[in-house]
């Protein structure tokens, strides 16, 4: 009831949306709907993992082979759950590409980097069954909203060159709602300090690598930014700061903002869940993948 609520107010409140950085070989809903078959509640992790972590994952019908993204929800870094994504990530299934839809340690019980290695041990578990899955090992993205938006595009940046970079962890396209891109915005916030577990003051670089924004450099992968113009969790500052830094570097970049909605309205509304998925369909399915791009697979992280 309550999504229908927000869904009802979405749709009123949504004049129309600004889309920039759109490339015209774009394609609009270029595959057809295909059933799925959903695998609920095996874990992701390996068995020495701090905490065993369970996804699920959509397979759409055919032979492939299929590109596939790693789905992470929001809930401040601190909760809600997965099934957040389900809807979305059954959306993207039936496009056609393998979805590993998962959960992730919650602060403050742990702190930064912690969620960003779950999320590459989920990059990871779909390298290592690649073969059995028939997925593209080098087609995999990202996708979150809010927090799993920050995870989605901090995995996204992080690259050999930074501190919490496992090797075979790249991936090739991200997409990213409601994302808070540079958690330096919000140093006396809560949740915030409840990921880092340490004030700004005491370690402002431990803030600065778990921030997407601070990352950006020229190797990144193609991102797909959306945002609500009226959103005061995540002001839409964000998306403007991150789309301006991936322009800097000639990251190719989508930014999608949708007038007139706030946070969670941003979250039910249709429109730029499809608009993501054309931009999926470009950089996972047509777009050739760089040398640099090239990843092993089975890689473990080491603690």
């Amino acid at each position: 009831m309550i999504r229908l609520a927000l869904l009802v107010a979405a749709v009123v409140l949504t004049g129309c949306a600004a889309h920039e950085g759109r490339p015209s070989n774009a394609r609009i809903g270029s595959v057809s709907p295909v059933d799925v078959t959903v695998t609920r509640d095996f874990v992701y992790t390996p068995a020495d993992w701090p905490q065993a972590l369970k996804a699920d994952l959509y397979k759409p019908a055919g032979n492939g082979p299929f590109p596939a993204v790693v789905m992470i929800h929001g809930g401040g870094w601190e909760g809600r759950s997965r099934e957040d994504m389900d809807e979305i990530s059954q959306r993207v299934a039936e496009r056609g590409f393998v979805v590993l839809n998962m959960s992730y340690r919650f602060a403050p019980q742990w702190h930064f980097p912690a969620q960003l290695q779950d999320v590459q041990q989920a990059v990871l578990w779909l390298r290592a069954h690649a073969s059995d899955l028939n997925v593209l090992k080098n087609r995999i993205g990202t996708w979150g909203y809010s927090a799993g938006a920050h995870l989605a595009a901090l995995a996204g940046v992080t690259s050999p060159n930074d501190k919490w970079y496992v090797e075979g962890t790249r991936v090739q396209a991200v997409v990213a709602g409601g994302t808070p891109v540079d958690i330096r915005y919000y140093k006396d916030g809560p949740l915030t300090n409840g990921l880092t577990g340490v004030s700004y003051d005491e370690n402002p670089g431990l803030w600065r690598e778990a921030s997407p924004l601070a990352l950006v450099s020229t190797d990144d992968p193609p991102m797909f930014l959306y945002h609500g113009t009226f959103d005061i969790t995540v002001g839409v500052n964000n998306a403007h700061a991150m789309y301006e830094a991936l322009n800097a570097n000639n990251i190719p970049a989508e930014l999608y903002l949708i007038r007139g909605l706030e946070h969670l309205s941003t979250f039910v509304v249709d429109a730029p869940v499809d608009t993501g998925i054309d931009f999926l369909d470009l950089y996972l399915r047509t777009a050739k993948p760089k040398l640099s791009e090239q990843s092993s697979e089975g890689n473990r992280i080491l603690r």
